[in-house]
């Protein structure tokens, strides 16, 4: 199944590189903001190159919804008892989806830092969001999602002064597994730090 699902995503990446469209694989745990940093980013980047987002999750359009408000073209991935995208649900949703050439592809995966991280769908990079109420050491529970990703977004970091959480400790497990990995700590309703996110997307 990883196989089959390896050389679509393949497929995938070939067809996206071919029309310069740089896609990014947000995961994270339920309630970790990736909707909220999404809509922020749309909002301020969107108006310097089209953007397009695939929502992931298990029932409802909520998420895509939001997402819609935003002026941002969406497709909604409904995957029941699934607890992940894979590459044909990438592959079904941009057949849909229809991105534009040189644009910004956001895949927000389902809420979950198991699954996905074996499942690739032709992205340029993982991204892991975790927010500061999750515990600092969620790299260390979830070690192949840490693995696999090429940055760590540390969000909610207005609450820091409200919860026990170490952010160089957390920096610290996430590096024991990913030692290149590269870790922008942000909030995302203040917009503290994500000019430091939108940095590396143009580095990218």
């Amino acid at each position: 199944m990883l196989a089959k699902n390896d050389l679509l995503a393949q497929e995938i990446r070939e067809w996206l590189a071919a029309r310069d469209i740089l896609a990014f694989n947000l995961t994270s745990s339920p309630g970790a903001g990736k909707t909220t940093l999404l809509e922020r980013t749309i909002r301020e980047l969107g108006s310097a190159r089209p953007i397009s987002v695939i929502e992931g999750d298990q029932e409802t359009l909520l998420d895509a919804e939001r997402i819609k408000a935003t002026g941002c073209s969406v497709v909604q991935v409904n995957t029941g008892a699934g607890c992940h995208l894979d590459a044909e649900m990438m592959r079904r949703a941009l057949d849909t989806l229809d991105p534009p050439s040189g644009s910004l592809l956001f895949v927000e995966n389902v809420g979950n830092l198991v699954c996905p991280a074996l499942f690739d769908l032709g992205e340029r990079s993982k991204v892991v969001v975790i927010s500061v109420t999750e515990g600092s050491d969620k790299p260390l529970k979830y070690p192949h999602m840490f693995a696999a990703a090429g940055l760590v977004i540390i969000n909610k970091t207005d609450l820091l002064p409200y919860v026990d959480f170490d952010l160089e400790a957390c920096s610290r497990h996430a590096r024991s597994v990913n030692p290149d990995v590269q870790i922008v700590p942000v909030s995302a309703v203040s917009g503290e730090g994500v000019i430091d996110w939108y940095t590396w997307i143009d580095a990218q």
